[in-house]
């Protein structure tokens, strides 16, 4: 059957706009395009010892076989999720199939009728897709602007609060000050929720994050951390109180209403947790590549594109879909895998060159491409 009329004058609009998405081609260009900062999805020792974990426990089973509360709940999980709880320094640790599903799962089950959840505006999509699944009312602050935060707040006494930010936000690649954010939560007895996507892997002694890092964890009332960037396999995690992850187990629609992750995706992470305490070699050389990045972008007079970031996401504002599309063809004619990302994924006039420095890119490939955008640019 044909599609729609509708859905294809949709189609036609986002043609006409030059903002239609088409899965990409695989290419061997180097990476300043993935999420995975420190090498982990191409890990051949994780890849042999998860594989090992399996053999050794006699583990041979390709699913889960059903949800988690049915039949998909086997015994790796119990272990990673204790595992990774006392990694965290958190009471619990409840496993979601991806960070989509955690936030969707949490927010949708979590914020009630007559609540409010007051979110940064620049949250990601599956934050905001939990929220309109919520009965709870919900107002965005503006971008990292706590006296605006304060003034919603004050807007609604007597009435349980949800604020909710990330700790590294996936376009900007910016942190909002997380000191003062915390204080002002416990200055209105609000309930703190953080998406940790981001800094796992990359903030901290061990990668725990920048939550753990700042000792300010056990401050808030929810942590979301996801597997698919810094760790470099699949799945999340939501971090809290027991009584938070038994809530959750028996309201949070995507977790219960979806089979499990197979024992090898939970052995992955696993292995790749145990893993991250003996990688700070590789942490600290993300880290030196973010600061090399940064110095050389300066250096070549690129500063004034680019939106200040000490995270491992750097981006340069390029208006209009046609001419990021063109500067990022440009540069992956020259063998760099750069996205280009477009409106509406993010506000028209704010569309950009979305670079991912990761532990394993050398220092000559970030100043060529900072070099080759430079020439192109200017």
């Amino acid at each position: 059957m044909k599609l729609p009329e509708n859905l294809n004058q949709k189609l036609e609009i986002r043609k006409q706009n030059n903002s239609l998405r088409k899965l990409p081609v695989f290419s061997n260009r180097i990476d300043f395009s993935s999420n995975d900062y420190i090498g982990f999805s191409k890990s051949e020792s994780i890849f042999k010892l998860t594989h090992a974990y399996l053999l050794e426990n006699e583990i041979f089973q390709n699913g889960a076989t059903g949800s988690r509360l049915i039949s998909g709940n086997h015994s790796l999980y119990q272990i990673t999720e204790t595992f990774i709880a006392e990694f965290h320094d958190a009471q619990s640790a409840l496993i979601f199939n991806s960070g989509y599903d955690a936030n969707v799962g949490f927010f949708s089950a979590v914020p009630q009728r007559n609540d409010v959840i007051l979110y940064d505006e620049l949250s990601h999509a599956s934050i905001r897709d939990g929220i309109i699944m919520s009965n709870a009312k919900s107002y965005k602050f503006n971008h990292n602007d706590f006296e605006d935060l304060e003034h919603l707040i004050q807007k609604f006494p007597d009435t349980t609060i949800y604020i909710v930010t990330e700790t590294v936000f996936s376009m900007d690649g910016d942190s909002p000050n997380l000191e003062e954010l915390v204080g002002l939560s416990e200055k209105y007895s609000c309930y703190l929720v953080v998406d940790e996507a981001h800094t796992l892997g990359v903030f901290g002694d061990k990668g725990e994050g920048l939550m753990q890092y700042q000792k300010l964890h056990d401050k808030i009332f929810a942590r979301i951390m996801t597997f698919g960037k810094g760790l470099g396999c699949h799945g999340a995690v939501v971090l809290g109180s027991s009584d938070l992850k038994e809530y959750l187990i028996n309201f949070a629609r995507s977790f219960i209403y979806t089979t499990g992750l197979s024992p090898h995706s939970v052995a992955t992470i696993l292995i790749a947790y145990q893993q991250l305490e003996v990688e700070k070699a590789t942490i600290e050389k993300l880290r030196q590549n973010i600061v090399f990045f940064n110095q050389q972008k300066n250096l070549l007079g690129l500063k004034p594109m680019f939106v200040r970031s000490k995270s491992a996401i750097q981006s340069a504002i390029v208006q209009g879909n046609e001419n990021v599309k063109r500067l990022a063809k440009q540069l992956q004619d020259k063998g760099f895998d750069v996205k280009p990302i477009l409106s509406p994924t993010v506000p028209e006039g704010q569309e950009r060159l979305r670079f991912c420095i990761h532990s394993y890119n050398s220092e000559q490939e970030i100043n060529q491409i900072l070099e080759l955008l430079g020439n192109f640019v200017f």
